[in-house]
């Protein structure tokens, strides 16, 4: 499924920070077959040209809920287009087709244990139903994987809060420097891991 080209990349030039590829994965075994409209996969493009001021490009792709194809989909965001991030939606519950989870540790080098934690946090603020929510998160490479809940309201109350991490993540894992708009999310580095100006002085 595709969307406009126009929403797969933003940014700006003027930016202190460095050209990022990110990958948007929703599974869904509806949306991938057009029942309905992907709206969680956009919704996470539209946090990225609002929160996300570096230079950037996405891969964008709609799979069902097939474990084999989801590991295939991620280690080709990963490893073939160079995604330093990769945000999935869906197939994170208990039902018998939600796998994401389990795709997810199956690529990954190391786990990222402490966002899964902070998602169904923030979540629990809003919906009781969230402790049933299994999103984690892991590394593959130097590439963050990220599990984000299925609907778009609940997609935008968890990143918006946890993604103030994610920059100085990407960091350390040897990846660009991801500047952000602190009207939308506010990256925390420490202070020896802040750039004050690009890479090439200007």
């Amino acid at each position: 499924m595709e969307i406009p080209s126009p929403a797969l990349h933003g940014g700006t030039k003027d930016s202190v920070g460095d050209p990022a590829t990110f990958g948007v994965l929703t599974i869904s075994d509806r949306a991938s077959k057009g029942i309905y409209d992907d709206e969680s996969g956009p919704a996470i493009l539209n946090f990225f040209h609002e929160a996300i001021r570096s230079e950037w490009q996405a891969f964008y792709r709609v799979i069902p809920d097939e474990r084999p194809l989801i590991e295939s989909t991620l280690k080709q965001m990963c490893d073939e287009e160079g995604c330093c991030l990769v945000v999935t939606t869906g197939g994170t519950g208990p039902a018998p087709r939600d796998v994401t989870p389990e795709a997810t540790e199956a690529v990954c080098d190391r786990m990222m244990p402490g966002y899964g934690e902070q998602m169904r946090a923030i979540s629990l603020k809003h919906v009781p139903t969230a402790v049933l929510s299994r999103q984690t998160a892991g590394l593959r490479g130097k590439s963050l994987i990220m599990n984000l809940p299925g609907k778009p309201k609940a997609i935008r109350e968890t990143i918006d809060e946890v993604f103030a991490s994610v920059p100085t993540c990407i960091q350390l894992l040897e990846g660009p420097y991801l500047e952000t708009h602190d009207a939308v999310v506010k990256a925390f580095r420490p202070a020896g891991l802040v750039r004050a100006c690009r890479k090439d002085g200007a």
